[in-house]
């Protein structure tokens, strides 16, 4: 997706169609008051007071009509540098500019505004020569702001727009837009009954439905199966902790704005978690270990809690409380490069397993100059830097390495993945840590007797579950493989008097197959329940009729093809089984 203000004519473009819009707007409901109309990543909007008029999407038509009358009359946009009470003249009767006018010293700030046609607006620019060069638009939404975005203050009209060069590019992003709506996982979540969101619970708490649930299960069962066999053990701690921890870590000096409040209870102060490696810590320290016990691994799937401004939540996307696939390995200098190499290659096989192919690698550095936010120790940050550098270069992982990304306590290796719609996102990472463990005093019994401290690597797979189930939905737009899919395989009996029998017998056993099945024995039309079927991303349909019922057979569609192939019972059980059991994938695209 292109981001409209990194790009300085598309910029031009868009802050131009915003005075565009209000021009029109102006025409057609001439006591329109206006806030402001900036550019933003996905194009341009305008707030605007209508008084008790609300618009709809249903209005914005005839507001492009305007608009493009507008722009066939060609008007040049002209520039002008006025005097603050020139400003204040010019806009008395618009208390909105005559806010922002008020806080302008124009000893420092020079007061410009913009003509065109019959329309004025406040502005510093820049705009494009002509209003003729503002065809190819788009207005796309409607929506409500609070003015200045105080919730103490009116709620202005919020229209949304889009302008480019040429009508190619224009209608190419409008495809996109459609694109992303079929794939939005908020859209998906609430489809399929996966998750739902509730302000009554709290913003960016969202709750896993029936169906969401054995998504996560699923996933979890999954890459803990895959850490047992590594050698994993898997541990159990608490989403909180007293305050006192976080000091330990560093994470309470480094990390606080990006945490919860902490509370008072009983004379102790504690603050919910926002990661997990304090607590892995205290485990790791419970015992006495030696260079022999080394690698110690432990995993939790975890709960925390970070505050998350509510303008920047999303669905299950961004949120406030996520389950992390978490781990720490604590590992002797030596066993740094075969342990991180594990984890690399654990990354590369769950992502051809899930079928996750448009990836790239960063290595996140600490900004040396930031003296605030990184734990100072240049000589550990040297060292941490340097040795995961060369362990990437010897496994022979291509990278881009980007400063000023590290974690507070040390360098990490991050896997960048570019979703079908949106912009990219961190989902697995791996973190080489010498700090922590020598904030909590951490060691083991080398071969000659010393005490030495391990290095930590923190590891991540999916990130949290609820981001990877996020990305997940809109990667497959809902019609997951089967393995995941709640429910996997779903049976229409085609006239309940006469084929319920038969398919309540083939409901028994895929269920005593363990095989997630549903008999949708509703009087409801075939066509019907197929389509809700094909809406509900069910993988499997298992229609039963009078030629199933005489040859003992099994006639199926998937889902999203009109083709029916019929197999013996034996037969299609066995495909279903294997096909599980293979994790076998819809593509990704």
């Amino acid at each position: 997706m292109i981001n409209i203000k990194e790009n300085e004519r598309l910029s031009t473009l868009n802050h131009s169609c915003a005075h565009l819009l209000a021009q029109a707007v102006k025409h057609l409901y001439p006591n329109a008051l206006f806030w402001v109309g900036p550019v933003i990543d996905e194009g341009f909007y305008y707030d605007i007071d209508l008084g008790d008029i609300t618009l709809t999407e249903s209005d914005l038509p005839a507001i492009e009509k305007e608009m493009k009358k507008i722009a066939k009359d060609g008007k040049r946009i002209v520039r002008h540098e006025i005097s603050k009470n020139e400003a204040l003249d010019l806009f008395k009767n618009d208390p909105y500019k005559l806010d922002l006018i008020s806080k302008m010293d124009e000893n420092d700030t020079v007061i410009s505004c913009y003509t065109q046609g019959d329309f004025t607006d406040l502005c510093r620019g820049p705009h494009v020569e002509s209003v003729k060069e503002l065809k190819n638009f788009k207005l796309l939404k409607v929506s409500g702001a609070y003015w200045k975005g105080d919730s103490n203050n009116k709620v202005l009209q919020r229209i949304y727009g889009i302008c480019f060069e040429n009508a190619e590019d224009l209608e190419s992003h409008l495809h996109y837009l459609e694109e992303a709506k079929l794939r939005d996982h908020r859209k998906l979540g609430k489809d399929l009954g996966i998750f739902m969101t509730s302000d009554l619970v709290g913003k960016g708490l969202p709750m896993y439905l029936p169906n969401g649930y054995i998504i996560w299960e699923e996933l979890e069962n999954y890459i803990k199966g895959k850490e047992k066999k590594l050698g994993y053990t898997h541990v159990l701690t608490p989403p909180l902790g007293n305050v006192e921890l976080y000091k330990t870590s560093g994470h309470w000096e480094h990390y606080q704005e990006n945490m919860f409040p902490k509370m008072e209870v009983e004379g102790e102060e504690f603050v919910l978690r926002p990661m997990n490696c304090p607590h892995h810590m205290m485990i790791y320290g419970n015992e006495i270990h030696s260079y022999r016990d080394l690698p110690i691994r432990i995993g939790e799937i975890a709960r925390d809690c970070r505050f998350e401004a509510s303008g920047a939540l999303k669905g299950i996307e961004r949120v406030r409380t996520f389950c992390q696939n978490d781990a720490h390995l604590f590992v002797t200098h030596e066993q740094i490069k075969s342990e991180f190499e594990s984890v690399v290659n654990l990354i590369l096989e769950v992502y051809q397993e899930l079928n996750i192919k448009d990836y790239r690698f960063e290595l996140s550095l600490r900004d040396p100059l930031d003296k605030v936010k990184y734990y100072p120790d240049d000589e550990m940050w040297n060292n941490a830097e340097n040795t995961l550098r060369k362990v990437l270069n010897d496994i022979g992982i291509k990278y881009v390495e980007k400063i000023g990304e590290a974690a507070f306590y040390g360098p990490k290796l991050d896997v960048q993945v570019r979703p079908a719609v949106g912009n990219e996102y961190t989902l697995s990472t791996c973190q080489l840590d010498f700090c922590l463990p020598m904030k909590f005093n951490l060691n083991y019994i080398d071969k000659d007797g010393t005490k030495k401290t391990p290095v930590v690597l923190h590891r991540a797979i999916f990130g949290s579950l609820d981001r990877f189930i996020a990305y997940y939905l809109e990667e497959t737009k809902g019609l997951l493989p089967l393995w995941l899919s709640p429910v996997q395989i779903n049976i229409i009996p085609v006239n309940n008097k006469y084929h319920i029998e038969y398919a309540k017998n083939i409901y028994a056993e895929l269920k005593d197959l363990n095989i997630r099945v549903n008999l949708d024995a509703r009087e409801e039309k075939l066509g019907f329940k197929m389509r809700e079927a094909v809406m509900k991303k069910i993988p499997y349909t298992i229609i039963i009729g009078d030629k199933e019922i005489e040859s003992n057979m099994i006639s199926y569609r998937k889902c999203g093809s009109e083709e029916t192939h019929t197999l013996t019972k034996n037969e299609f059980t066995t495909k279903i089984l294997e096909e599980i059991k293979n994790k076998e994938n819809t593509s990704l695209n």
